[in-house]
Order: structure tokens, then C-alpha cells, then sequence
């Protein structure tokens, strides 16, 4: 685990119970495991998004007008 010897863990693990005390560790593994599934969320929404950029970006490079696309279902009040 990372080159520790498990003594080295052990000593960082009673340095921490020292310091936010035993009451408190299952608060602090619970926000740390909401915050790594949160990550994990935010990370999966973005690169989502920019596979959806890559696809809105082809339309754009082969001469397409990007006011068109955004407006093809609205009709302005000088057209009607």
C-alpha cells in the first residue's frame, strides 16, 4: 500500500483517532466516501459533455451556422 509498512499505517491511524477522536471517524469516512462518489459524478458529467461538444463541433466545422441549429423550432415575432 503506497511502499508503507503496515507499522507506518498503524501509526498514522492512531494519529488520526488522536486527533478527531474515535466518535468522529465514521463522520469522517462517510464525507469522504460521499465526496469521492460526488467526484466520480462530476467527472462522468464532464466527460460526457465534452463528447457531446466533440458532436456539436462536427456540425460547426463542415460550414453549418451555429444560429440556426439553436433556433430551428422558434419563430420570431417579424416572421409571423
Amino acid at each position: 500500500m503506497l511502499g508503507m509498512r503496515p507499522f507506518e499505517v498503524l501509526l498514522i491511524f492512531l494519529a488520526i483517532v488522536l486527533l478527531f477522536g474515535a466518535s468522529r471517524l465514521p463522520q469522517l469516512g462517510s464525507s469522504l466516501g460521499q465526496a469521492i462518489k460526488n467526484f466520480k459524478r462530476g467527472f462522468g458529467e464532464a466527460t460526457s459533455d465534452s463528447s457531446d461538444e466533440k458532436k456539436d463541433t462536427g456540425t460547426l466545422q463542415s460550414g453549418g451556422n451555429p444560429d440556426a441549429k439553436a433556433s430551428a423550432g422558434k419563430v420570431s415575432a417579424r416572421d409571423a
